[in-house]
């Protein structure tokens, strides 16, 4: 099986983004440990080639993200990755079109992906707590990370023809970090999908 692995934990202000690079390097020594898997990884913060990693989409079975969460959304520097790398994809392996034809242009939006049996999974990191999307009354009004703030992140997968494998989002990491318990979380987690 092919994983390809993208860290999207930006190096920006007062974010060193540490915690998705422990993710990251995480999942690349998972795999590589394990046998049966090949892996290719990019991480946003140092210069990479679009044609390359178009390349890296076609090329892999599985695409697993990790991207931190800034002002609800994706930071900068991953969405700019993704703007270059999926601009560079159009009629080239991600998508040909947005799959509506001239005939009848109101179906059919979003079928003209190129990466059909394809999987992705993404882990996202949070300074909210958990509590803050399962208690009533609280911030997020009871909305799931997948369901609010990451709902066009999986829209632009399934865009390309991916299908989600279940992700893990991680809460409370800039006040109350606990890496050795999230590490064991998130290698289960794998064991779970991955074994």
């Amino acid at each position: 099986m092919k994983i390809f692995i993208i860290n999207g934990g930006q190096i920006f202000g007062h974010s060193g983004g540490k915690f998705n690079k422990t993710l990251f390097d995480a999942t690349i020594s998972y795999f590589q440990n394990k046998p049966g898997y090949e892996v290719r990884f990019t991480d946003i913060n140092t210069p990479y080639d679009t044609k390359q990693e178009v390349d890296n989409y076609v090329w892999a079975d599985v695409v697993i993200y990790h991207t931190p969460i800034w002002w609800f959304q994706l930071p900068h520097g991953m969405k700019k990755y993704i703007d270059e790398v999926f601009t560079e994809g159009h009629q080239n392996g991600i998508y040909k079109s947005d799959g509506r034809s001239s005939a009848n242009p109101q179906i059919n939006y979003g079928t003209g992906g190129m990466l059909h049996g394809t999987k992705y999974m993404v882990t996202s990191s949070w300074n909210a707590p958990a509590t803050a999307f399962t208690l009533p009354g609280e911030f997020f009004n009871e909305t799931s990370v997948d369901d609010g703030a990451l709902f066009g992140f999986h829209r632009m997968n399934a865009f390309t023809g991916m299908q989600a494998i279940p992700g893990l989002h991680f809460h409370d990491v800039e006040k109350n970090a606990d890496i050795v318990n999230d590490l064991k979380r998130y290698e289960h987690h794998l064991d779970t999908y991955f074994s």
